[in-house]
């Protein structure tokens, strides 16, 4: 069978990967081997009704109502828009805005917790299920991309064709560092990983699975390799520990060797790709109905005493999740929302956990602060580890003299804003944060165009 062929040829594979790219200090030995401990919301939680790519969903609850853990409490506001569900019984006392992890102000349901977590009973359709079951109830429990783009799941579980699928891709590179929440579910509770999959890939007949994994995981890839060895659809693939290897675009690189862009979707090269936590909630969804309201969350660096990994509900504060890893040290510079190459720093914790929460991380120094910015050296070594060839110091400078017509010349769109450039520049240039401006502005243009 094609897909036993499929697994000889990964097993005789050197370790997959990309062109380009960087290999940062880990730093996942703080929290990798921490089992995630449950965290039960204080008095109130705050929930936003836009935690997705797409329309914000729409309030379906007034003020004075109680609501149930579960129950919905926002709708999708369109095709590509994401149900939200409380994470608590209790009563609604506000719908206002209010501040979330990346500094706005978005429209939240705010709940007095009554600490019972009476829950709201859904009726779990049985197996076996058909493709427009399965869509359905991912749709309804508000299943998003975890690994931080938030992408309503039912949308890319849809494509145009699907017959045109050939890979359904579980991205377990978990490539950021510090980050160690793919890690645990897959540690705690791979079967229902595996499980996950196998129901994404009764939506594609002519799809494999592949679970795809960065080589500092051994025992993950040893483990999975065991659990899945009787599964002719589902195959391990080794991948190359480097940034940004978890990058849909790279792992689809890496995998299957086939290019995407900017203009493209990953079901354009015949591929779905979702995070790990992703297909254990698709799981949830169809077996059980189970809406999403909980992640597994990373708490860690230097300037957090008690590093640890939690399952938090959304809507809890992260002021709450940090005093429950010990508090953090008195001399801290900086504070991130995700990961250290493309986390967004907090200048509060007093903001809710949303579904694209991976991970809280304090430093005692702020690195990128204290560096000195000096003038391009023109030395290249941006290009040289830029994932996606671009001349990543030329396309900046284009951005910062506001020149839009040449930064889309030189392809300035296909960035990904990984950070990699930043990283590997000599003379400190912020040139992400220039590009990233600019291709702001080039979507604005486009828009109104």
């Amino acid at each position: 069978m094609i897909n036993i062929n499929l697994k000889e040829r990964y097993e005789k594979m050197a370790l997959l990967t990309f062109k380009g790219g960087i290999h940062p200090y880990e730093g996942k030995e703080l929290t990798k081997d921490i089992p995630a401990k449950r965290l039960l919301p204080q008095e109130e939680v705050v929930i936003p009704v836009a935690q997705h790519i797409g329309a914000p969903a729409k309030p379906v609850v007034e003020v004075g109502q109680r609501v149930l853990k579960g129950q919905l409490i926002a709708e999708a506001g369109g095709f590509v828009s994401a149900n939200i569900h409380s994470s608590v019984s209790g009563t609604v006392k506000k719908i206002e805005k209010r501040l979330v992890p990346n500094g706005s102000k978005v429209l939240s349901i705010i709940i007095e917790n009554d600490g019972q977590y009476e829950e709201f009973v859904y009726e779990a359709t049985p197996a076996p299920w058909t493709k427009e079951a399965i869509r359905d109830a991912v749709k309804d429990c508000g299943v998003v991309g975890l690994g931080g783009a938030c992408f309503p799941t039912h949308v890319k579980l849809t494509p145009k064709d699907d017959s045109a699928i050939e890979y359904v891709i579980v991205n377990a590179a978990e490539c950021e560092p510090y980050i160690t929440a793919d890690y645990r579910r897959l540690k705690e509770q791979p079967q229902e990983v595996i499980e996950g999959l196998k129901i994404m890939l009764s939506l594609f007949e002519n799809a494999r699975g592949v679970f795809a994994v960065e080589n500092n995981k051994p025992d993950i890839i040893e483990h999975l390799k065991e659990l899945t060895k009787d599964e002719d659809r589902i195959t391990v693939a080794a991948l190359k520990t480097k940034y940004p290897q978890g990058s849909e675009r790279h792992i689809i690189s890496a995998i299957t060797g086939r290019k995407i862009n900017s203009k493209m979707l990953p079901s354009d090269a015949g591929c779905i790709v979702d995070n790990v936590d992703t297909v254990y909630n698709v799981y949830q969804a169809v077996k059980y109905h189970k809406p999403l309201t909980e992640r597994i969350m990373t708490v860690s660096g230097d300037g957090v005493k008690n590093p640890g990994n939690f399952i938090v509900s959304f809507g809890m504060s992260h002021a709450q999740i940090v005093e429950e890893a010990g508090g953090l040290y008195d001399e801290i510079e900086k504070v991130l929302s995700g990961g250290p190459m493309m986390g967004q720093a907090m200048f509060t914790l007093d903001v809710p956990v949303i579904k694209g929460s991976s991970a809280l991380l304090a430093f005692k120094v702020d690195e990128v602060a204290h560096a000195k910015q000096t003038n391009c050296l023109n030395c290249g070594k941006c290009a040289q580890v830029c994932p996606e060839g671009l001349i990543c110091a030329k396309i900046a400078q284009a951005a910062d003299a506001d020149d839009m017509e040449l930064f889309v010349k030189m392809h300035g769109m296909e960035c990904i804003e990984c950070g990699t450039c930043n990283y590997n520049c000599p003379a400190n240039r912020n040139i992400t944060q220039s590009v990233r401006t600019m291709k702001r502005k080039v979507q604005a243009e486009r828009r109104k165009g």
